[in-house]
């Protein structure tokens, strides 16, 4: 939903991405994460192209986050990442106070697997009830 400048040798491009997963008990958009590995010189040139058609001047009205990227985008285009573990977060939005009061959840170190789903609107992504499920299984142990 957002992006940021890159710098360095990213500049020109974007840096990393604020990603969300999909509540669809409020219809919105909430911030999971942001996202900077994974993408491959090929894929850091076409983002901008890429999502140039989606951007827009100002927080998408669908979007809970409490970060401000320098870039945002209308719901559209999904990713696939992968993460080390889900995390209580007190910036992310996902979930906001369903684990803890004033927390949401995050995924930490994400990491882009290469795959664009193109074959999915922007609804379909991963939703903040499975996110809390992916929390929730990191802690049950394994029955003998």
């Amino acid at each position: 939903m957002g992006a940021f400048d890159g710098r360095g040798r990213r500049a020109g491009t974007y840096g990393a991405l604020l990603l969300t997963a999909y509540n669809p008990e409020i219809d919105a958009f909430q911030t999971v994460t942001k996202c900077g590995t994974g993408f491959t010189d090929e894929d850091l040139a076409g983002l901008p192209r890429m999502l140039q058609k989606h951007k827009i001047a100002h927080k998408h009205p669908r979007v809970q986050s409490m970060i401000n990227a320098d870039v945002w985008f209308e719901p559209a285009v999904v990713i696939e990442i992968l993460g080390a573990e889900t995390t209580l977060s007190p910036v992310h939005m996902c979930a906001m106070d369903v684990i803890r009061k004033g927390s949401g959840l995050a995924i930490r170190f994400p990491r882009f697997t290469g795959n664009y789903r193109f074959d999915k609107s922007a609804e379909d992504a991963t939703t903040s009830v499975e996110i809390v499920g992916m929390y929730r299984n990191q802690f049950k142990k394994i029955g003998s």
